[in-house]
């Protein structure tokens, strides 16, 4: 067992992170061996809609997606955690997720190559938002849940917490608990 852990907060140390940082303790005590990626380290351009992935499965975008690509298609599970900015992702988990494309062909169906990989991949996500209704981050979970009904890949369902200031969250033991459970879910066989 993989389990992969996406961050899309360029705040490292932040509520998302402590969040995905229990889910990926909790895949660990599991047994998984768990990475964390950082979104904001990494440089990962917009999608350009040029099609050239749809016959190759390749993006031509010269950045480190390519690597990300790879560690997805290695991973038996990938934890997103993500802040609602403006209803919405952060831009560093849009540009990540637009990029999934590669994994496409042109009906959008997954390339021959990648289908054995991607078949049944488990995904889970981590909303945060500093409003108190967490359904402010509804718009994510139906990016995420959609894709992942899409492309017929087993998701593990969401956590949706609410913290405002940088560490809040820590305090909110329920929120940190489902985290960590839905870590060991993912890691669960």
């Amino acid at each position: 067992m993989n389990v992969l852990g996406i961050m899309g907060s360029p705040r490292v140390g932040g509520n998302s992170d402590i969040l995905l940082n229990q889910a990926l303790a909790g895949a660990k005590e599991a047994g998984a061996e768990v990475e964390k990626i950082v979104l904001d380290r990494m440089k990962i351009s917009g999608c350009k809609d040029c099609k050239k992935c749809n016959e190759t499965g390749l993006c031509v975008l010269k950045d480190d997606m390519p690597e990300i690509h790879q560690k997805i298609l290695e991973a038996t599970a990938i934890v997103h955690s993500v802040p609602v900015y403006f209803f919405s992702m952060t831009a560093q988990m849009k540009a990540y997720l637009d990029r999934w494309c590669a994994f496409y062909d042109a009906e959008w169906r997954w390339q021959k190559a990648y289908y054995p990989k991607l078949r049944g991949k488990r995904i889970g996500l981590i909303t945060v938002c500093g409003d108190p209704n967490v359904h402010m981050a509804d718009p994510i979970v139906h990016s995420f849940k959609t894709t992942v009904e899409m492309s017929k890949m087993h998701w593990l369902g969401a956590i949706m917490a609410s913290a405002t200031d940088k560490g809040d969250i820590a305090a909110n033991k329920e929120a940190n608990q489902q985290a960590f459970d839905l870590g060991k879910k993912a890691a669960l066989p």
